[in-house]
């Protein structure tokens, strides 16, 4: 056992890890399916927004709260120690195509058309699904699973189930087509998510990268905003980019490792 585990209250297993994902979905998504409001129509307006996203992602904030607290893991889900934080810190280029994309939505957002309270609950909503989904797949999800995979194996798959999870969406209303494009965005998103984590060395950064990303995506859709498919255009960008370096980086470890071994 690795001296850090020692200092956890519960040593981390995959299937704890792949239970408080699918968890936190059984929470926020029989609340969101009883607001009655389609998926589609969640930021339609602030009271779509609040009852159907904000309640929600509070109830399952408050038990991954308790969760993390109980299992001890908030510092290993939070940051990467020493040794787990990358000193290549040039694949950070990948996801600031994301930052500038979620720029451009906010850019090219006709503020005119939200009042405080719905610009309050955009923050809140922001807030909420930054720190929920983050802390849940590249936070907890991740934590459980470096207790057996490699770091490679660790990347791939918290980036595919949190793109899975996305296709829940079509209990709420959504279409196939559109759940399924959105299972391939939300996946190669998460590898760019993943190069926050292991450059900056916190789970944080992510997090607010994550909830920005979200939050201009629904101003933009709600003013019907013409940034001339940067945002968009940003994911594809930054999702290759984020796979190329991963492979880079992972090759130049695992090269690292293997001549020290010799």
């Amino acid at each position: 056992m690795k001296k850090s585990e020692h200092q956890l209250r519960v040593t981390p297993k995959v299937w704890i890890g792949l239970l408080i994902a699918v968890g936190y979905l059984f929470i926020i998504l029989p609340i969101q399916k009883l607001s009655g409001i389609p998926y589609q129509d969640f930021g339609a307006s602030a009271d779509n927004l609040y009852h159907s996203a904000i309640i929600s992602m509070a109830a399952g904030a408050i038990a991954l709260i308790i969760v993390t607290s109980l299992l001890g893991w908030w510092r290993p889900a939070l940051y990467d120690n020493t040794l787990q934080r990358w000193t290549y810190k040039w694949p950070i280029i990948a996801p600031l195509f994301l930052l500038l994309g979620a720029i451009a939505n906010l850019f090219s957002t006709d503020f005119s058309n939200f009042d405080a309270k719905f610009i309050l609950i955009l923050i809140t909503f922001g807030l909420l699904v930054g720190f929920c989904e983050e802390i849940t797949y590249r936070g907890l999800l991740l934590t459980s699973l470096r207790s057996k995979l490699s770091e490679g194996w660790v990347c791939i798959l918290t980036s595919i189930i949190f793109g899975l999870i996305h296709g829940s969406n079509i209990v709420l209303g959504q279409d196939i087509l559109t759940t399924i494009t959105q299972f391939f965005f939300a996946a190669l998103m998460g590898f760019s998510l993943y190069i926050v984590r292991r450059v900056t060395g916190s789970l944080i950064w992510a997090m607010l990268l994550h909830g920005l990303w979200d939050v201009s995506v629904f101003m933009s859709e709600y003013s019907s905003a013409d940034n001339n498919g940067l945002g968009g255009l940003s994911i594809m960008v930054a999702a290759p980019l984020s796979i190329i370096f991963l492979f880079i980086v992972f090759r130049k470890i695992k090269k690292s490792e293997a001549n020290r071994a010799s």
